[in-house]
């Protein structure tokens, strides 16, 4: 059974049709690649999954999640299904992160907010030994200081990690990674996505990861969507599309790809 089930999607601002009938499903613990440039319509479908997205878009069509539909229902209705079936880790922390509160306080929330769903009560002992299980289970040190730290005062590598933390202390069943490393410099990606895979394992979830970054999907993902102007052009096992791409889109794409890397593999 489906995880996810996205079937004749359709995204629109106005009259205006940005999303046009995107259908693919997730099945748990499978890891599903969003790829295309940017304005293909990747962050719109999986704003739409969770019902995020912006003021004057509409959604249309279908996307059940864990059994649940999403399109049509009140804000207040999904957010039960927020953080308890699927969590978003955005893709600049910078703007994910609450600039006001420190980070602690902004980890305590989703932990909180996971204990009271299970019935649990927790001291405030107990909250500080979550807090600083999770910042081990990122990869974070200095336990003390960063949970006593505004968002400005760690570095953007932190601040991701730290999102991806407050992400997965929620227990979801689904995570979307929304160009999760894009606002991260070259070595804090790496660090990140070897990070992000590790805990998708340990955890047993199922991955959306949205991209443009093909070399990235292709090291994270099981399975892939295609994107052009809004519209799903080609899916199938990542290894596949990306050594033998049927649609000419995908074919450009995976061309471009090479070419970068050939061109920083063999630098003039």
């Amino acid at each position: 059974m489906s995880l996810l089930q996205v079937q004749d999607l359709t995204v629109s601002a106005g009259a205006r049709e940005l999303v046009h009938g995107v259908s693919f499903d997730l099945r748990p613990g499978e890891r599903l690649g969003l790829v295309g440039e940017s304005g293909s319509g990747k962050s719109l479908t999986a704003m739409a999954i969770v019902g995020l997205l912006a003021p004057g878009l509409t959604a249309g069509g279908s996307v059940l999640l864990d059994g649940q539909q999403m399109i049509g229902r009140p804000d207040r209705d999904l957010v039960r299904l927020r953080g308890a079936v699927a969590s978003v880790v955005f893709q600049d922390p910078r703007s994910a992160l609450d600039p006001l509160m420190r980070l602690g306080d902004q980890l305590a929330a989703p932990i909180r907010r996971r204990a009271v769903r299970e019935g649990r009560a927790l001291s405030s002992a107990q909250l500080r030994a979550e807090q600083i299980r999770w910042l081990d289970r990122v990869a974070i040190p200095e336990p003390d200081r960063i949970l006593r730290a505004w968002p400005h005062e760690v570095s953007g590598g932190q601040r991701q990690r730290i999102a991806i933390a407050m992400a997965l202390a929620c227990g979801p069943r689904l995570l979307i990674a929304d160009e999760p490393t894009t606002a991260l410099d070259v070595s804090s990606q790496a660090e990140v996505l070897d990070l992000l895979g590790g805990l998708v394992r340990d955890e047993g979830l199922s991955l959306l990861f949205i991209s443009h970054d093909l070399p990235v999907v292709a090291r994270i993902c099981d399975r892939v969507v295609v994107m052009r102007q809004g519209r799903a052009v080609e899916e199938g096992p990542t290894a596949r599309v990306f050594t033998d791409p049927q649609d000419p889109y995908s074919q450009g794409l995976v061309a471009a790809a090479r070419r970068l890397q050939s061109a920083l593999e063999n630098p003039a």
